[in-house]
C-alpha cells in the first residue's frame, strides 16, 4: 500500500527548487538488492529538511537499517543516489562524514578498555579534529550521555543501556550537522529513554538535523517534526508529522435515541461510511464542518446526547500503511 501525502518527495524537491527548505538528506531511487535477488530497499526517495527531527519508522525488517547503512556509505546501493548535507555519497564521503554523527546497530568497542579509553581510540582515528582538545571533548561527551561516573569502568562490565550511551557519546565527540541514530533507546530503561529524548531535543535545538530510526511510536510522537514510514523496503508515507497524521480519518460518533434518523441526516450532509447502531450513528467526517453537521442533526429533531469526533491514532495509521503492528511502549 502506498500513501501520497502533501510532503511526498517530489513535492519537497519542487519546493526546494523554488527557494524552499534545504535538505540535509536526500535520496533518489535508492535501491538495495542482495545476492539471491532479495530487495531490501526499493526506489526510495527520502527528503529530510535541514534542522528537522526526522522519525524514520517501520516494523523490524522493513529496510530502515539497510537504508541508513547506504546513507553512511557502509554498503553500496544497487542503484539510486544519496546526498548528505548537499554532497553526494559515497563520492564525497571523506568530506561530508566528519560532519555526520551516527549510531548504527550498536557500535563495536574494545571490551577490556574503559569507556573513556574507547572514545580516545575513536577520536584518535579522526584526523579532522584537534588532538589537543580530545580529553575535554571526551569528558563532555560522556557527561552529556550520563556516563561521566562510569568513564573509567571497562566496557565489558557495561550494561546494554550503558553500551548504547557510549555509542551516543562517540557520535557526539565533535559538533555535528547531521546525527543519524538507529534505535537509540535500545536496551535503555524508561529513565534512560527519557534522557535520550531530551538529548535529541537539545541537539536539535542547537541546529543539528537528527534522523531517528525506530519502531517505537512514542519516540516519534514526542520528538519528530517530520516522519517517513517504511514497509517491506518501500517508503509508504513521508511529510511533517502533522501532514502524515492528517491522512487519518476523523469519525463522527453520535449518541441518540433515533439512530436511523441520525444516519439519514449524516448521509444527507455528505458524510461517508454511515452506520447505525442501537445507541446512535457514525460516519466519516471528511471535509465536512462538524458544527454544521451537529446543527443539521438538531434541526432535524434528533435528540443528540453526545457528539464525538474520533481521529484515528498514529498507531492505527501505521497499521493501515504497513499491515503490521508497532511497539507503542514509552
Amino acid at each position: 500500500m502506498s500513501t501520497s501525502l502533501a510532503a511526498a518527495p517530489g513535492t519537497t524537491r519542487a519546493a526546494e527548487g523554488a527557494g524552499g527548505t534545504a535538505l540535509a538528506v536526500e535520496t533518489s531511487g535508492l535501491t538495495k538488492r542482495f545476492r539471491g535477488g532479495q530487495v531490501a530497499v526499493a526506489d526510495l526517495d527520502l527528503a529530510v529538511p535541514a534542522g528537522a527531527v526526522y522519525g524514520f519508522l517501520g516494523p523490524n525488517g522493513s529496510g530502515k537499517t539497510t537504508t541508513i547503512r547506504m546513507l553512511l556509505g557502509l554498503i553500496a546501493p544497487t542503484s539510486g543516489t544519496v546526498h548528505l548535507l548537499g554532497r553526494p555519497v559515497p563520492a564525497e564521503r571523506a568530506a561530508v562524514l566528519p560532519r555526520v554523527g551516527a549510531l548504527v546497530e550498536g557500535p563495536a568497542f574494545h571490551p577490556y578498555l574503559t569507556g573513556a579509553e574507547n572514545l580516545r581510540r575513536a577520536d584518535a582515528a579522526d584526523r579532522t579534529v584537534d588532538a589537543r582538545t580530545s580529553r575535554a571533548r571526551i569528558a563532555a561527551a560522556l557527561d552529556r550521555v550520563g556516563l561521566g561516573a562510569a568513564a573509567d569502568k571497562r566496557y565489558r562490565v557495561y550494561s546494554l543501556g550503558m553500551r548504547q550511551r557510549l555509542g551516543l557519546a562517540m557520535a557526539l565527540l565533535r559538533p555535528r550537522d547531521l546525527l543519524v541514530l538507529d534505535e537509540p533507546t535500545n536496551g535503555l530503561d524508561p529513565q534512560g529513554t527519557r534522557e535520550v529524548r531530551a538529548l535529541v531535543r537539545e541537539v536539535a535545538a542547537e541546529g543539528t538535523t537528527v534522523v531517528v530510526s525506530t519502531h517505537l511510536l512514542a519516540e516519534v510522537e514526542q520528538l519528530a517534526s517530520h516522519v517517513g514510514v517504511m514497509s517491506a523496503g518501500r517508503l509508504v508515507a513521508q511529510g511533517t508529522l502533522a501532514e502524515v497524521t492528517s491522512a487519518t480519518t476523523t469519525r463522527v460518533e453520535v449518541e441518540c435515541r433515533a439512530p436511523h434518523a441520525a444516519a439519514v441526516v449524516l448521509g444527507d450532509a455528505g458524510l461517508a461510511a454511515v452506520t447505525a447502531t442501537p445507541g446512535g450513528a457514525g460516519a466519516d467526517l471528511g471535509a465536512a464542518d462538524p458544527e454544521q453537521v451537529l446543527a443539521a442533526l438538531v434541526a432535524a429533531g434528533v435528540g443528540v446526547r453526545q457528539f464525538v469526533l474520533h481521529r484515528s491514532t498514529l498507531e492505527e495509521l501505521f497499521v493501515a500503511l504497513t499491515g503490521e503492528g508497532f511497539d507503542v511502549r514509552a
